[in-house]
This record gives structure tokens, C-alpha cells and sequence, in this order.
């Protein structure tokens, strides 16, 4: 089997309403993408890199159940805390630096669970080695961006 076998291909498509909204669609699913009152927005939804804080948190989830199962250990709930320092300047037109995405992303997780430091440490390396969306932040990721007009 070659690894192209095992690949999954994951797409959304979106649709602009707005100069800060979109609406989404992935599968059977819609959800909304604004920005708040305070950046222009509508406040309709989260705005794009509170999505993508919320995408890492639900990954890192999944991942965490998975390992703990793995491992034996039971975790009686998981309660997971990200946040980012992101500078808008580069991304309003108003600088060059620093880069537009952020700067430093904090992630806090704390699991109900009676096991000791050790193997919480073993953990958190699995849940951040195999989370695919941690994988994406932390390291480069090619892309092809195009535009057509239509």
C-alpha cells in the first residue's frame, strides 16, 4: 500500500457576504465567519483565527482521547485553553512586520485524570506530535493559492 493509500482529502467551500463575513459549507454542515463589532464586523461568528484556535483545541481533543485510550488511561474530562498575541498591523495594510499571523500561540490543557507527571508529559509530546491541525501551526505547510476572475 502506498501512502497516498491512506491520504483523506478534507475541502470547504465559502462564500464572501460581506467585507468581513462568510458563510462556510463543509459536508452537511454551514457555520459563519465574522469579524466583531470592534474590526468592522457584524459579530455573526468567530472571526478566522478564532476558528483556527478552535480547530487546534478540538484536534488536540481527539488526539488526547485517542492517546489516553492508547495508554490505558482514563480521563474522566479534558478542558483545553488556547490563546494567541497576534499583531494586526501587517495584516491592515499599516507595516511590513511583524508577520501577520501570531506571534505566539499558548496552549494550556488540564485533564482530569490520576496519573502522575510522567506520563502526562508522555502525553502531551503524543498529543502535540500527532495532532494533524498542531502540525499544521507548527510547521510549514505547502499551499497553492490562485484567483480567477469570473
Amino acid at each position: 500500500m502506498s501512502e497516498s493509500d491512506n491520504r483523506h482529502q478534507f475541502s470547504v467551500s465559502a462564500i464572501g457576504n460581506t467585507e468581513t463575513k462568510a458563510t462556510v459549507s463543509v459536508r452537511d454542515f454551514e457555520f459563519v465567519i465574522d469579524e466583531p463589532a470592534t474590526l468592522g464586523g457584524t459579530n455573526e461568528g468567530p472571526n478566522p483565527v478564532e476558528y483556527l484556535l478552535g480547530a487546534w483545541a478540538g484536534c488536540m481533543n481527539v488526539v488526547a482521547q485517542k492517546v489516553c485510550k492508547e495508554h490505558g488511561v482514563k480521563l474522566d474530562g479534558l478542558n483545553i485553553e488556547v490563546e494567541g498575541d497576534l499583531d494586526p498591523r501587517k495584516f491592515l495594510g499599516m507595516a511590513e512586520e511583524p508577520r501577520a499571523g501570531f506571534q505566539e500561540i499558548r496552549v494550556e490543557l488540564a485533564a482530569e485524570t490520576d496519573v502522575d507527571e510522567e506520563m502526562l508529559e508522555t502525553i502531551v509530546e503524543e498529543v502535540e506530535a500527532r495532532c494533524p491541525v498542531g502540525d499544521n501551526i507548527i510547521d510549514p505547510t505547502p499551499t497553492d493559492v490562485t484567483i480567477t476572475a469570473v
